[in-house]
């Protein structure tokens, strides 16, 4: 059974790189430090000023802290955002200016492969965590889009999905996608799935309609059949089905009357939401209902791996989080 301990574990045979631009600021972000320290997780830096930081605990031995306004790296990451925002005309003068902006500073860290990915969000918004890599470290080759996903994972035994873990996807970022964005979130969620509990992903498209049981007109249902299709087109051997209805998808009882030919349908380990509102509505009450740990949200897309935390997170989240951002990695 799947336990989020064997995250930890394997991070620490990774020995990736990870920076905290927050480290300044958040408290929270310090203790998780001193815990990724002291289990030996990741290698971390922190950015700011280390006088700060230092103030907030005597127990980062171990890290690195550069402070952007005083680093060494300064000119190198003026010169390479540059060249890389050239088709948008900076000038020096105000790629100087962006990388006073720790995640800017961060993430021309993990660009120039000083760091490995970068983690943050707990004190900041999801759009200025993300805007910097969207900028920067852009999305995967064959990916246009940069969705999430998040893990539940079951604290007792689920009867669902596999190893007692299911995959949720988009529940944060993308509002409306359409056919090509689902076809996108799909494709990074197949891969969050295997990287993260080498599950072989089995991929339900949700909707309030089971192969037609709400008609076959409405613009939901069509939009879900041609990601389907755009799916397909790429990778013939990914298990996906749909449109359907939860129940259908994950169980088998149901699946028998309203999907009886569906290699999917009541053993889907990957729930692909239609849109944000049933995404981040669904997530949570699996969450809290299913009694379930919503690991996540993570960031799936990016070129290199970025992640970004919620304003509510606790410490563990961000150790759990950190392990995520070093698999990611590594992948």
């Amino acid at each position: 059974m799947f336990k989020v301990n064997n995250l930890l574990n394997r991070a620490k045979k990774m020995e990736k790189t990870i920076v905290f631009p927050e480290a300044e600021i958040s408290q929270r972000v310090i203790e998780a430090v001193q815990i990724i320290l002291r289990k030996k997780i990741a290698r971390v830096i922190l950015l700011g000023n280390p006088n700060k930081i230092l103030k907030k605990s005597s127990k980062l031995k171990g890290a690195t802290i550069i402070d952007p306004n005083n680093s060494d790296l300064l000119e190198e990451f003026v010169d390479s955002l540059v060249e890389i925002r050239k088709n948008k005309g900076m000038t020096k003068q105000e790629a100087r200016e962006l990388l006073k902006d720790n995640f800017y500073f961060a993430c021309m860290l993990v660009k120039l492969g000083y760091a490995d990915g970068y983690l943050g969000g707990s004190e900041t918004s999801t759009a200025n965590v993300l805007r910097p890599a969207l900028q920067i470290i852009k999305t995967k080759q064959n990916i246009k889009t940069v969705s999430s996903c998040n893990m539940m994972v079951g604290t007792k035994k689920l009867g669902y999905g596999e190893n007692n873990v299911i995959f949720t996807a988009d529940c944060a970022l993308n509002i409306e996608p359409t056919a090509e964005q689902l076809k996108d979130i799909v494709l990074s969620t197949v891969q969050s799935a295997k990287n993260f509990c080498q599950i072989s992903p089995k991929i339900a498209m949700l909707s309030f309609s089971s192969f037609g049981s709400g008609g076959n007109d409405d613009k939901s249902i069509l939009k879900i059949r041609k990601a389907i299709e755009l799916v397909k087109s790429e990778n013939k051997e990914i298990k996906i089905d749909g449109e359907m209805q939860l129940d259908c998808a994950i169980v088998k009882e149901v699946a028998k009357i309203k999907a009886k030919n569906s290699d999917v349908a009541g053993n889907a380990n990957v729930l692909i939401f239609p849109d944000l509102n049933a995404g981040n509505i669904g997530y949570k009450l699996i969450e809290r209902f299913g009694k379930l740990q919503a690991v996540g949200v993570i960031m799936q897309g990016f070129d290199k791996p970025v992640n970004d935390l919620s304003r509510g997170c606790c410490v563990n989240d961000i150790v759990v989080m950190t392990a995520i951002t070093c698999i990611q990695a590594n992948s």
